[in-house]
């Protein structure tokens, strides 16, 4: 079953970087911004988990939290976190097994070199469990402040 806008959005487990099994079903009664993105340590990747770790407080008072994905290693995620003093987990999925639930694995061209890599995208999937936002082309500048801004239009 892939992923679909208003509708509920699929159960996964994932280890996060904190040691633990997480599942989106454990977030039941919070909004889960679930972030996808290409690799640990990149630039792209650095700007976007910077802006959510500056905006995680404003996140955490619109009842949400923030859960980055990649397919990098748990090792890998740890070294991210603590250069960047992140303050959310971020979820291993080095099998691509969410990656492809949620349909982010896109045909990547590099220098002339095809691969298989993540597109950046975002879902946010409300208290009960529907998507109700889905951005497959995030921009990683300005990002965590659109996603503020759909959440207060969501309480209007």
């Amino acid at each position: 079953m892939l992923v679909k806008l208003h509708e509920k959005a699929p159960d996964f487990t994932l280890m996060g970087s904190d040691d633990k099994n997480h599942s989106l079903s454990d977030y039941k009664g919070k909004k889960v911004i679930l972030y996808f993105y290409p690799r640990d340590n990149t630039p792209g990747c650095t700007l976007e988990a910077e802006s959510f770790r500056d905006h995680n407080e404003t996140l955490k008072g619109q009842n949400a939290v923030i859960i980055g994905v990649s397919r990098d290693d748990l090792a890998s995620h740890d070294k991210f976190i603590t250069k960047l003093d992140l303050p959310f987990v971020l979820l291993s999925d080095e099998d691509s097994e969410v990656c492809t639930l949620y349909d982010v694995l896109k045909e990547k061209n590099m220098y002339g070199k095809k691969s298989i890599g993540i597109q950046r995208s975002t879902f946010i999937v409300d208290e009960e469990g529907i998507l109700i936002y889905e951005n497959r082309k995030v921009k990683a500048e300005g990002h965590a402040e659109e996603i503020i801004e759909f959440l207060k239009s969501r309480e209007e």
